[in-house]
């Protein structure tokens, strides 16, 4: 997919008949919901959110439902909320996951012309055997993107459908995550009246919603901070190249706290929120807390410690994280694709100092990402615990130039229509809108 750039006027909206979108970003700490809707302007069609709704998740542990009740009052909550706002009720909704382990795979395919003009034809055949290509039993697929085109091995064609040579080939970058802790959200969602329209990887639609263009074209690595997950996106060339994620996030800092300050859970998440940070200041070693104990009640059980002890324990498991990420992708192989840049995003990377303590142990520079590309976002949903969902709704409307619109996918077709999703006259059909993109 091409990364849109923001305020594009010739950006071509998808409209749905009510002209209405809702988005759901479900995470292991806060379920969020938008709503948009379409506004016609001189300077053509965009997108005004017109809901917001949130709401504490319940029933999620490590990636996995492990309470779907819970999982599912936590949705109903969040659509409602934002149903109440916008004035008007939606049936459809389009998901964010970062569960599952998302993982790229790449998949290049070359064939035979014979010295003769690409014709339509011959684009269909290649992207369906690249498709046909993806073989990982338990696996819920994402997203297939194009990368590139080559044309007798030159890499950087655009849309070769008329061009001349002896080979045609394609690189394509499929995103997927473990099959049934997705369909499990899934599940969720739908039995709260809602239909899925499509399932998107939390990392690469907070680019969409963070990033600007020449970030994803010189390259850039996006690291979206979740409760219990970190995820990572790499752009680069205008085009989402690769996603990894470790276990680890800001509930673990969370944890940290608590065992090191003998706390509730609940307090450690305040003190956090409230005094924490991923760096010393000058006199945080003077600046004193109130701890409450696990146990005890009143003042008189409090006791206190110094802002540097709790950045003390804070910082190892930022630095933790940070060190896995880079592990991860240098063992992919995608470091220099990722450019010298890095855009923290995510509700883990509030706490102040994560940028410059990132910069450190990434090499790299280093933001905050924040969404701003949606007309009437209110400001308190202009955090970076909202760029997901923002990013998803943006991705929504505007229509991904993806090799696989909607779901259910592939994986989860029955076998006589998976055959003929990925057959000549199968592919035709699928891809009629999909030269247009390009």
């Amino acid at each position: 997919m091409r990364f849109f750039k923001s305020g594009s006027a010739n950006v071509p909206v998808v409209m749905r008949k009510s002209g209405i979108y809702a988005a759901l970003d479900i995470g292991a700490s806060k379920t969020v919901c938008l709503i948009t809707k379409i506004e016609q302007t001189l300077a053509g069609s965009h997108p005004r959110v017109i809901g917001v709704g949130h709401q504490s998740t319940r029933g999620l542990r490590s990636g996995q439902v492990v309470d779907a009740a819970a999982v599912e009052e936590s949705i109903q909550s969040a659509v409602d909320a934002a149903e109440h706002m916008a004035r008007c009720t939606v049936n459809e909704v389009y998901l964010a996951v970062s569960v599952g382990a998302p993982s790229s795979t790449r998949i290049s395919v070359d064939m035979d012309l014979a010295a003769r003009e690409v014709t339509d034809r011959d684009l269909d055949q290649i992207r369906a055997e690249a498709l046909r290509r993806h073989h990982e039993p338990g696996r819920f697929l994402l997203h297939a993107l194009l990368l590139s085109w080559r044309v007798d091995g030159y890499r950087g064609v655009k849309y070769p459908r008329g061009m001349l040579g002896k080979t045609l080939g394609v690189e394509v970058h499929l995103v997927s995550a473990a099959s049934d802790p997705v369909q499990n959200l899934i599940t969720c969602v739908e039995r709260c009246q809602l239909s899925v329209v499509n399932v998107s990887a939390t990392p690469y639609v907070s680019g969409i919603a963070t990033l600007v263009a020449d970030e994803c074209d010189l390259g850039v690595l996006v690291i979206d901070m979740g409760a219990h997950t970190t995820t990572a996106a790499v752009f680069n060339e205008g085009v989402f190249q690769h996603v990894d994620g470790v276990p680890v996030g800001g509930a673990h800092v969370t944890n940290d706290i608590a065992r090191g300050l003998s706390t509730p859970i609940n307090e450690a998440e305040r003190i956090k929120t409230l005094r924490g940070s991923a760096l010393d200041g000058p006199d945080d070693d003077q600046i004193m807390i109130e701890i409450p104990p696990v146990t005890g009640q009143g003042a008189a059980s409090m006791f206190q410690k110094s802002k540097a002890s709790l950045n003390a324990i804070i910082r190892p498991r930022l630095e933790e994280i940070f060190e896995l990420v880079h592990n991860r992708l240098d063992a992919a192989g995608v470091t220099g694709a990722a450019g010298c840049s890095v855009v923290l995003t995510g509700g883990a990377s509030r706490l102040p100092g994560i940028a410059e303590l990132a910069a450190r142990i990434l090499g790299k520079q280093v933001r905050l990402g924040c969404p701003d590309k949606l007309a009437g976002l209110p400001d308190a949903a202009r955090g970076p615990d909202f760029s997901a969902v923002a990013g998803l709704l943006i991705q929504s409307v505007r229509g991904p130039a993806e090799m696989i619109p909607g779901t259910p996918r592939f994986d989860h077709m029955p076998a006589h229509i998976r055959e003929y999703a990925t057959s000549g006259r199968g592919v035709k059909a699928l891809w009629s809108w999909f030269a247009e993109s390009f």
